[in-house]
């Protein structure tokens, strides 16, 4: 029987509920509804491995103090899969159970059998999955902000396909409406400038170099397929019957930016879906998803607009479809782009936002419903700011002034592998603040260098016990029992935790639980390391070394998972 610390956990709840029936069949108990059993892992090791406040739960309902009905409890427990070392109550009523270190031992074993599958069950079973993440406007090239979203939403499909899902990532391309026209405007007036020519910067037009160098491609392109340079104005009637195409190869050139950048990043799509493919006049699926609203009850016209009724699905008012001037709104497009997705078979939707988007969530829940799906068919995860800091100072950042750091000049500063790492050390809804100097460092204030460095060390003594001929004895060779040092145990107990981690991770769309777990394992690790020697001389210790190096063995292996996961690489060398 497996016994990993999730199984533990259902182990020991079975042992109490069946615990609580024989104390309701003595008449000790009335539980006249059946009790949810909720263990927890103590932050104090005082207190055990796992924990329960099952009996201040019960106290109310049973008219019993909390410590009597923990009492009664404890009385009836049978614990015939022999995991229990010691139960204690404690405090006003907490049980706090201290299970046996043989048990915890053998996840070594687990690890070994089952190598980098360890702790990935199938939560998903092949469930369609669509993870929609950066989706940026390619009207510049992609900020810190972007790479954090990049990170997040990589790691997540990551984490969700290691469980059993069937994962598409995908990037919506925003390449129709105002923006890109504005971008358009904004390169075609930097062309007349490298003509020559006086032109009017639109006032909140996109400044820096980068427009510049898009304007250099612009000329190059114009000579080449127009055999001469325009210079007329841009609202000019002989430059307007060329705009769309040079807005399509403004916006063409900053996507290719974008897609080089998170390539240099790690970052693969599945799928670059385009906006401007949902107003195709020869196939307007926007106008399709609106009638279908209709049909279904759900749109209405007044005041010369069309309305989407999504109150009736708990937005705080009904929000306008097409405006009176007969243009669409922005949830125009959104509703055509929901009604593709879900018409394309998956059963989950995970869209990452900037946080900006927050008051954008509920109209877009009802849209999904409107179209007859659950609600919480749509998971919407935001992503709030990144400050970066050069010498403990926030760099400022504007996109339209040209001022911001992108994720190329990060990327190229400290590294893909550090980036990442460290814009999934906190949850997408907290603020970040990035050191670029902290992320190149070389100390346990840098946390992938310092995860890394784990793995990199354990790698070292891999080397020198090939060096030294020194075999990492089979699994049926193995004495577990002498590992029986207070730090190993420590370590043991932190890789039964990691299933539940990954599932725990999974379950909740947050990648970040993956970073804290290893910050805490490589924690125990370098500990251990600086405390005890694992390859010695002493030959009196061959078979204490020889468990050392299986354990160090999973140890590697949980590490390499985890980091596979985030998108880090483990290197063998630092």
């Amino acid at each position: 029987m497996r016994l990993l610390l999730d199984s533990m956990k259902q182990t020991l709840t079975e042992i109490l509920l069946e615990a609580l029936k024989r104390a309701k069949e003595k008449g000790e108990l009335k539980l006249e509804t059946q009790p949810v059993i909720t263990l927890e892992t103590p932050k104090d090791k005082s207190h055990g491995d796992l924990a329960t406040t099952l009996a201040l739960t019960l106290a109310k309902a049973e008219g019993k103090p909390p410590r009597k009905i923990a009492e009664i409890m404890l009385a009836n427990i049978q614990d015939e899969e022999g995991i229990i070392a010691k139960s204690e109550t404690a405090g006003p009523g907490f049980i706090n159970f201290f299970l046996k270190q043989d048990r915890w031992r053998k996840t070594l074993f687990d690890i070994d059998s089952e190598a980098h599958e360890y702790g990935l069950k199938d939560i998903g079973k092949g469930e369609k999955v669509q993870v929609e993440f950066v989706s940026a406007n390619p009207t510049g090239p992609l900020h810190v902000g972007h790479g954090r979203g990049a990170a997040i939403g990589d790691a997540l499909a990551n984490l969700l396909e290691a469980v059993g899902y069937d994962v598409q990532r995908e990037f919506y391309i925003n390449d129709a409406g105002r923006q890109v026209g504005l971008l358009g405007r904004s390169v075609y007036a930097r062309y007349q400038e490298l003509l020559g020519n006086s032109a009017e910067f639109p006032e909140d037009g996109y400044h820096g170099e980068y427009v510049k160098d898009i304007a250099a491609q612009l000329q190059a392109w114009i000579r080449k397929e127009h055999g001469q340079d325009f210079t007329k104005p841009w609202d000019s009637s002989e430059t307007s019957r060329y705009k769309n195409d040079i807005i399509k190869f403004c916006t063409k050139v900053m996507l290719d930016e974008i897609k080089k950048d998170l390539e240099d990043f790690g970052i693969r799509f599945d799928v670059w879906f385009p906006e401007s493919s949902l107003l195709d006049i020869r196939d307007d699926k926007v106008k399709q998803s609106v009638e279908e609203l209709k049909e279904r009850g759900y749109a209405y016209e007044q005041d010369g607009a069309l309305w989407l009724k999504s109150t009736v699905f708990g937005d705080d008012k009904d929000r306008v479809i097409k405006k009176k001037d007969g243009s669409w709104t922005y949830l125009a497009t959104d509703i055509a782009y929901h009604r593709n997705k879900l018409g394309r078979g998956f059963t989950q939707l995970v869209n990452i936002w900037g946080a900006d988007h927050h008051g954008y969530i509920p109209r877009v829940q009802a849209v999904i419903e409107a179209f007859g799906h659950p609600k919480d068919s749509l998971h919407v995860l935001l992503v709030q700011l990144v400050s970066i800091l050069r010498q403990g100072q926030p760099v400022p950042m504007s996109k339209r002034a040209g001022t911001f750091v992108t994720l190329r000049d990060v990327v190229q500063d400290v590294g893909a592998d550090a980036a990442r790492y460290i814009f999934l050390t906190r949850r997408s809804d907290s603020h970040l603040d990035f050191d670029l100097d902290i992320a190149k460092e070389q100390s346990r204030e840098n946390p992938v260098y310092y995860v890394q460095y784990a793995h990199a060390r354990i790698a070292s003594v891999f080397r020198e016990a090939e060096t030294r001929k020194i075999p990492v004895p089979a699994r049926d060779a193995v004495d577990l029992a002498l590992l029986d040092l207070e730090e190993e145990q420590n370590i043991i107990k932190a890789l039964a935790k990691y299933p539940e981690v990954v599932e725990e991770a999974a379950l909740t769309y947050e990648p970040h639980r993956l970073t804290f777990y290893l910050q805490d394992l490589a924690g125990l690790l370098h500990n251990y390391y600086f405390k005890h020697r694992i390859i010695t001389d002493d030959a009196a210790l061959a078979a204490v070394m020889g468990s050392r190096l299986f354990l160090m063995k999973q140890v590697k292996t949980v590490i390499q998972s985890a980091l596979k996961i985030l998108g880090v690489t483990a290197p063998e060398r630092m």
